[in-house]
């Protein structure tokens, strides 16, 4: 790999390339990359290429997830001004050296699999990524409306709020974002809660609804915590 430049320039490109790096998100975990510590190393070369090696908690990691984060991450990181080049690649993964070449092809997920036994039945991401979203945006609802159960919002009062009702947390913006991806109104007049596809949630429908999203949000935080334990295991961390 070329030396690395200790230019300002090169140095502010670098910090470019790790902010890009931060809105790429594990679709499970619905947490970013760098915070997940899956961002084995970064740098940018003399010339303007940005070099970033990823790894996952496990060698058998789900290639179908590998390859979002690594294709992800190739999109995300080519939009940094400055750069000549990008190369993305995964590291100690079984399927590494089919999702690098498929990413650097700008190959679909089922063409750089193609002959691979991965032992997935995934024919497009796009359908993974969505169901993962939807569950990100209910793992979201969770964590907004709970504390407003604590306090004692009733039922009937949580069916006609607005996003705007919500209290301010760090929860509430990323909840407005997953809803954004999903196509759902996100703005202060939306409904508070709503269904995968952004429909507002009736009152005889809110409990099973919110225990959805209560399972969610908790399943979401126990394979958080796996992942990071098993990667701490595997790289010493």
């Amino acid at each position: 790999m070329t030396a690395v430049s200790d230019t300002p320039s090169t140095a502010s490109t670098v910090d470019g390339v790790w902010e890009a790096l931060r809105t790429v998100r594990d679709p499970e975990l619905d947490t970013d990359v760098v915070s997940l510590d899956f961002v084995a190393s970064c740098s940018v070369s003399d010339d303007g290429v940005a070099h970033v090696r990823l790894r996952l908690p496990t060698y058998f990691c789900a290639p179908n997830f590998a390859f979002l984060m690594v294709a992800d991450a190739w999109d995300a990181v080519s939009q940094v001004p400055g750069l000549s080049d990008v190369d993305v690649e995964l590291l100690d993964h079984f399927a590494s050296e089919a999702i690098n070449s498929g990413v650097a092809a700008r190959a679909g997920f089922v063409t750089s699999m193609a002959g691979s036994d991965v032992g997935e039945a995934v024919d497009e991401l796009h359908d993974l990524r969505r169901s993962f979203t939807e569950r990100a945006m209910l793992a979201g609802t969770d964590l907004v409306v709970r504390p407003l159960v604590r306090a004692g919002t009733t039922p009937e009062e949580l069916v006609t709020m607005t996003l705007r009702d919500a209290p301010p947390s760090d929860d509430l913006p990323r909840l407005r974002a997953r809803r954004r991806e999903l196509g759902i109104p996100a703005g202060d007049d939306a409904p508070l809660v709503v269904d995968a596809v952004g429909r507002a949630v009736g009152i005889d429908d809110l409990p099973l609804h919110l225990r959805k999203a209560r399972s969610y949000q908790v399943g979401v935080d126990a394979n958080t915590s796996i992942c990071r334990g098993q990667l701490a295991a595997r790289y010493g961390l």
